[in-house]
């Protein structure tokens, strides 16, 4: 994190005490990333013009694979971050930061720093001085001899000047050496997982043979088997292990100084998911555990495909099949599992009830900490999002099963995060993205026919209009243009909202409208212009519904505060 500015002269100036103007950037895989008005950008760690940060904040390790992190960076700098969407307050270097470490690791960069823009634009003078300093950010002044190296053939990597021959060939024999190094690491780790979980089936063979030899064994066996696993194989942090690797504990031993900053450092990300948690309990996210048996959606899915899968793709179901019932971490799926998945889902030769089992068992694995690593696997050819786009085409049971599936990766917070990304592509003559087709999914679900789908489609915009990333620059946003990219959570929450209204001339049950009207609430804050002006010009009046439950009071109450 860089100061662009110290608070003294900035408060001086605003009226109002600020530590600092913040550049904020991320450094992974040994480079350091930043958005500017050039676009994307990378350098050495502490290489850009502005030298050594004023402080670092360790957000946690990432397990997401080096190729898919720089195909995704890739991206971002040919959609949502390239040079010509940069705005000083409202599309900056934070917010880049801010979307990099949830892709990373699903954390956050400090509220202080995102908040900051608003801040500065609350006061009587950052009002005065927007269309200035808009003005200065628009003319290109950027940070120089930086470029982004996402690999060869980019049209990104391209440099001030040559670099000398001796150069390139150094650059080139030690990143050989650092990939290297990578592969042999990433060895290692493999043996020492087949060495663990030999060690752990042998533990658990030494505990059966101790139990009484008259015991039942299908009498909860399975799934105390599969508890013990899970215990046994117990992570933190998204994914990284609780035991520290040998080297970690020498470093500990041989210097008491880099003890006491991992102690630290382990107390920060404590805190961090506790913060995290007190927000997910403040608004539990509605989702559905109990609603079918994993093992009979995953026998049914395998009678049906018998016989009609390649060498690689009966592979990919026996990935499947370790990563769900033997309790495996998702580093069992390979590389080419989305093929896989994507054959199923969209391989019309195959009965619906192929998709159907198969979005069953997705959905169960929704709920999984690691689901986000199997999320990213599809970055590049969006198999999921596209099969979901096209959900209005779909058998009802498909619908079914899609609607669970949505609304059970709202469980973990970096799912439910991947969910609301505005990253565009084409499908079918379309310009989609991540948010649109949830909220496709959403209204389609809602405004459905069916009660079992109206239900799941009440819980999936509940759980959206839950989300705090909807809410977060809403000040912001309204200064915006109409059709701004950044206005994109702004638009959403008019369409849903719209849906939400024509749901309540159903008359929904009380669970289903204490939902629903508490999203409506929620986007009357989000669009606090439009979503008020359409509930009084569409109706019905959220009055209409008082007295059904007291819960359901307190969100027409605040509704109506709106509407004033």
């Amino acid at each position: 994190r860089y100061v662009l500015s110290v608070g003294g002269p900035v408060s001086g100036l605003l009226g109002r005490q600020l530590d600092g103007v913040w550049h904020t950037s991320i450094v992974v895989y040994g480079r350091e990333y930043y958005f500017g008005s050039s676009g994307v950008q990378d350098s050495d760690p502490s290489g850009t013009i502005l030298g050594n940060p004023l402080k670092t904040v360790d957000l946690g390790n990432t397990f997401i694979p080096k190729q898919t992190f720089l195909d995704y960076i890739t991206e971002l700098n040919e959609s949502t971050f390239r040079g010509s969407t940069y705005d000083l307050f409202s599309h900056n270097c934070n917010n880049f930061s801010n979307e990099l470490a949830q892709f990373l690791v699903g954390q956050e960069i400090p509220k202080y720093i995102l908040d900051l823009p608003q801040e500065v634009l609350s006061t009587p003078i950052g009002a005065l001085l927007q269309p200035l300093i808009a003005q200065i950010a628009a003319s290109g002044h950027n940070i120089p001899n930086f470029h982004l190296t996402t690999g060869p053939g980019s049209s990104a990597n391209v440099r001030a000047r040559e670099d000398s021959p001796d150069l390139v060939k150094l650059n080139s024999d030690i990143e050989e050496a650092r990939l290297e190094a990578l592969r042999l690491a990433e060895k290692r780790n493999r043996i020492s997982e087949k060495i663990a979980k030999r060690e752990r089936k042998e533990q658990r063979k030494k505990r059966r043979e101790s139990f009484p030899a008259e015991q039942d064994p299908d009498a909860g066996g399975g799934d105390s088997r599969r508890r013990s696993l899970m215990a046994d194989t117990e992570v933190n942090g998204g994914g990284r292990a609780e035991t520290e690797s040998p080297a970690r504990e020498t470093r500990k031993d041989g210097n008491s100084m880099v003890s006491v900053l991992e102690e630290q450092e382990k107390r920060e990300r404590e805190e961090r998911r506790q913060l995290e948690e007190e927000k997910r309990m403040r608004d539990p996210p509605i989702v559905f555990r109990e609603s079918c048996d994993l093992r009979v959606e995953f026998d049914k899915l395998v009678g049906l495909i018998d016989g009609k899968m390649n060498a690689d793709e009966q592979q990919s179901l026996e990935e499947l099949h370790l990563y769900m019932l033997e309790d495996e971490g998702s580093w069992a799926l390979g590389d080419g599992f989305l093929n896989f998945i994507g054959r199923l889902l969209h391989d019309k030769t195959l009965p619906c009830e192929v998709r159907v089992h198969t979005l069953h068992v997705l959905a169960l694995a929704a709920l999984k900490d690691d689901s986000i690593l199997l999320l990213h696997q599809d970055r590049r050819e969006h198999v999921l999002m596209n099969y979901a786009f096209d959900v209005d085409r779909l058998s009802l049971e498909e619908q079914q099963a899609l609607a669970l599936f949505v609304c059970n990766l709202f469980e973990n917070l970096s799912s439910s995060e991947w969910l609301l990304y505005i990253s565009e592509w084409q499908y079918c003559n379309n310009n989609i993205s991540n948010i649109r087709v949830t909220t496709k999914v959403a209204v389609n679900s809602l405004l459905s026919e069916d009660p079992l789908l109206r239900d799941r489609g009440s819980a999936i915009i509940h759980n959206l209009a839950c989300k705090e990333k909807m809410l977060q620059n809403a000040s912001l946003r309204r200064l915006l243009p109409r059709g701004s990219k950044s206005k994109v959570f702004d638009d959403v929450a008019v369409e849903l909202a719209m849906a939400l209204l024509q749901f309540f001339n159903s008359n929904p049950a009380e669970e289903q409208l204490f939902r629903t009207m508490k999203a409506l609430a929620r986007f009357c804050q989000v669009a606090p212009s439009d979503v008020p002006q359409l509930v009084q010009m569409i109706g019905p009046e959220p009055a209409k519904f008082k007295g059904t439950s007291k819960r359901v009071d307190e969100q027409i109450q605040a509704v109506q505060s709106k509407m004033r």
